[in-house]
C-alpha cells in the first residue's frame, strides 16, 4: 500500500489536537508530521485539516478517513496480538469492590474450566484498552461515561439496600432513626439515591461516618458499625453466610454492571469469558418478593 507511513501519521494526528501532540507520540518532528500528512492531501487530493488556533481539527473528509484509518489500524494491532500470543491469558479491569468481594472467589473456575489464566487487575472508572496497557476487558458499574469507541455490553442489572450485622439490627432495634449511616467517598449519593428509589423517609441527625473506599464502608457493615447501603453482586456471599442483613430488601439503582471491550467480541476466550461471567452475575442477583 502507497504512503502506509502517512496513514500511519494521519492516524496518531486525527487523534491528537494538534502537529505538535502527534509529533511526540511518533518521536518526529513536528515538521515531519507536516510533511507526512501534506504527502497524504496530494495523494487523495483531499484537505484533511484545517487550523483552529493553535490546534489541528479534521475536515469532513478528515473524518471519514478517520473513521477508516482507526478501524484498520486497531485490525492490525488485534491481528498482531493474536500472532504474538505465547498463552491463552486475558487481562482484565475489575472495580475493585467487586474484584475483592465476588470476583476473586469465583475466578479459579473459569480458568481451570478453560485452561487459561485471567489476570485482573483493579480499578474504578474510565478505562484504557488495547496494547498501551495490555488490558483485553474492563469490568464496570456504568456510572460514568464510557467511551462512545468501545463497546458496552450489559451483564446484569444493579440492585441495591439497605445492609447492616444482623447484631447491629438488634442493637438498634429495627430503628432506621437510630442508626449510624456509613458513607464512602466513592459513592457518596448511595443514601440519597436509595432514599429516593425505595421511597424512605430521609433522616435527620442520625450519626454518620465516611470511608474512602466502598469496600471498606461494606466491611464496616459486616463488622457491626453501622449500615450501609449494599449493591448486589457485591454483598451476596455476605447475606449467604448470615454476615449481612438487607431488612428493607433490595430495588434496582438504574445502572448496570457491564464488560466493556474495544469491539465486538470475536475472539473464543473472551466469549467464553463473557458467557460465564453473565452467567455467574444472574447467580446473584435477588429474587423478587412473593417468588421462591
Amino acid at each position: 500500500m502507497r504512503h502506509l507511513k502517512a496513514f500511519h501519521v494521519f492516524h496518531v494526528a486525527a487523534n491528537s489536537s494538534s502537529y505538535t501532540e502527534a509529533a511526540d507520540k511518533l518521536n518526529l518532528t513536528h515538521g515531519a508530521v507536516s510533511k507526512q500528512i501534506k504527502t497524504l492531501e496530494e495523494y487523495l487530493s483531499q484537505s484533511l485539516f484545517f487550523k483552529s488556533g493553535r490546534n489541528v481539527l479534521l475536515t469532513k473528509q478528515g473524518e471519514t478517513l478517520a473513521r477508516y484509518t482507526s478501524a484498520a489500524f486497531m485490525e492490525l494491532e488485534r491481528g498482531v496480538e493474536t500472532l504474538t500470543k505465547t498463552q491463552q491469558y486475558l487481562e482484565v479491569s475489575c472495580e475493585p469492590t467487586l474484584t475483592m468481594r465476588w470476583l476473586m472467589s469465583r475466578i479459579t473456575e473459569f480458568n481451570e474450566l478453560h485452561e487459561t489464566d485471567v489476570r485482573l487487575s483493579t480499578s474504578g472508572g474510565p478505562v484504557t484498552l488495547g496494547s498501551t496497557t495490555g488490558l483485553s476487558l474492563a469490568i464496570r458499574r456504568d456510572d460514568f461515561e464510557i467511551d462512545p469507541n468501545y463497546v458496552k455490553i450489559p451483564l446484569v442489572e444493579e440492585w441495591v439496600g439497605l445492609v447492616c450485622s444482623p447484631d447491629y439490627w438488634q442493637q438498634v432495634n429495627g430503628s432506621l432513626q437510630q442508626a449510624k449511616l456509613l458513607h464512602s467517598q466513592t459513592r457518596p449519593d448511595a443514601w440519597r439515591d436509595w432514599m429516593r428509589i425505595s421511597g424512605q423517609s430521609l433522616f435527620q441527625g442520625n450519626q454518620s461516618q465516611t470511608f474512602g473506599h466502598f469496600y471498606f464502608c461494606l466491611q464496616a457493615a459486616v463488622d457491626g458499625l453501622g449500615m450501609a447501603i449494599g449493591s448486589y453482586p457485591l454483598i451476596v456471599d455476605d447475606l449467604k453466610r448470615g454476615n449481612l442483613v438487607a431488612p428493607f430488601g433490595f430495588v434496582l439503582s438504574g445502572h448496570n454492571y457491564v464488560l466493556i471491550s474495544q469491539d465486538k467480541l470475536v475472539d473464543e476466550l473472551e466469549i467464553a469469558f463473557l458467557t460465564w461471567l453473565g452467567a455467574n452475575m444472574h447467580q446473584c442477583i435477588p429474587k423478587p418478593e412473593g417468588k421462591d
